[in-house]
């Protein structure tokens, strides 16, 4: 029984997520670059196929995963960015406009060091989106390692940031990485999509049809050529806030969902898609325009957008420091910030079809999401602690219990 009482202290510690994408990646570099490497790629590029009379819809497995398993991550973004938008940390503009600012400035500027280094290249140019993408379980979980060495209300800021770039990123992929467009099929979509506004519209509080309807959205948006991991967070906007007996769906769903998509599906996402081979990779590989792009924009361009931002906010009066926070904190929080690992592996499989450039990206998203990581880490253990006054500390312990309620972490 103390066994289990253990195991789930540590699924619910807030760096658990972040520790599970860490090994989970680790795994995928080792199996990659031992004697298993041929069977673990030849596993990934089994096809798999549902087929219904003439009609068949084939796809490697890493494509299932990719399309497949991470239209249900993006259901859960989905869900967290309803809830959050409507009684969350989104709900009030004031609360809004530091972290989504910084989140702006940390999308551009990576991307920006991205093209920089890449505009001259046509077949690795596409790929500028890859560095300006966070990993929210992975920065959230190292900042939870420093415990109270951190102001909650750093947390927050990193939260909300972490949030509304994964928006950002949502947005991007679906404004500049669609296929081909197949119209018929976008209009036998608006069949589900009509379904779910009704079942939201009368309050439902099953979730049976929403998810029946969800998959059948998902289908139809994969064959039109728009990613269909899209269709997991149109449709999670479609799950009531509030049922006609007045309980929450979308509450339950979140919860529940979460330990699923932290422990399982986004750890075989990294497992699938982590994995670089060294063989045949020479050290001067790292600095060649793709993974020194995406290394840099994660590891520097995020620090520059972020903390740059954040500090002209600030400088200007357009915003206050998060209270009891230094500027060492936030700029630890703008390192941990260019983790980017999930989401940056994702948009660079959207990116690019060739096996040797994806190896590249890996090799550029670990290398930027580690260092990364170790510096934010770093900077922040030994950041001076600020001394709040009576009114910050009331705002961090009320941050402190946001942080608590929140399923994300």
């Amino acid at each position: 029984m103390s066994l289990l009482r253990t195991l789930d202290r540590m699924f619910k510690h807030e760096a658990a997520g972040g520790i599970a994408l860490m090994l989970s990646a680790a795994l995928a570099f080792i199996v990659a670059n031992s004697a298993l490497s041929d069977g673990y790629h030849g596993i990934l590029a089994l096809p798999f196929s549902v087929s219904l009379g003439e009609n068949a819809l084939a796809k490697p497995l890493i494509l299932w995963i990719n399309d497949g398993l991470m239209a249900i991550f993006f259901f859960l973004v989905g869900l967290e960015l309803k809830r959050e938008m409507r009684e969350g940390k989104l709900k009030d503009p004031a609360d809004v406009i530091l972290p989504g600012m910084a989140a702006v400035g940390g999308m551009a500027a990576p991307a920006l060091i991205f093209l920089a280094l890449n505009l001259g290249n046509p077949a690795t140019v596409h790929g500028w989106a890859i560095p300006a993408a966070t990993d929210i379980a992975f920065a959230v979980g190292v900042m939870a390692l420093l415990g109270k060495r951190v102001p909650a209300s750093l947390k927050i800021f990193l939260l909300t940031l972490a949030i509304l770039d994964d928006l950002g990123a949502i947005v991007i992929i679906a404004l500049f990485y669609t296929a081909e467009l197949k119209i018929d099929y976008l209009w036998l979509s608006l069949i589900p999509l009509a379904a779910l506004w009704w079942l939201n519209r009368i309050g439902t509080h099953r979730i049976a049809p929403i998810v029946l309807f969800g998959a059948l959205l998902w289908f139809f948006i994969l064959k039109s050529g728009v990613h269909a991991t899209l269709a997991g967070v149109i449709t999670a906007l479609f799950v009531p806030l509030k049922d006609k007996h007045g309980k929450s769906p979308l509450h339950s769903v979140e919860h529940a969902l979460s330990p699923y998509v932290f422990f399982l599906i986004v750890p075989v996402f990294a497992f699938a898609n982590a994995g670089v081979v060294l063989e045949g990779m020479t050290f001067s590989d790292v600095f060649s325009s793709l993974p020194l792009g995406i290394a840099a924009g994660l590891f520097i361009g995020k620090q520059i957008g972020v903390f740059g931002i954040t500090w002209l906010m600030v400088k200007t009066g357009l915003a206050r420091i998060p209270a009891g926070a230094t500027w060492h904190h936030v700029w630890g929080a703008a390192c941990l910030a260019g983790i980017g690992f999930t989401m940056s592996l994702f948009i660079g499989s959207l990116s690019y079809n060739d096996a040797l450039l994806m190896n590249e990206v890996r090799l550029g998203v670990l290398i930027g999401s580690a260092l990364s990581g170790v510096l934010g880490y770093l900077v922040l253990r030994y950041a001076p602690a600020d001394v709040m006054d009576e009114d910050e500390q009331q705002e961090d312990e009320r941050a402190r219990r946001d942080l608590e309620e929140s399923p994300v972490i």
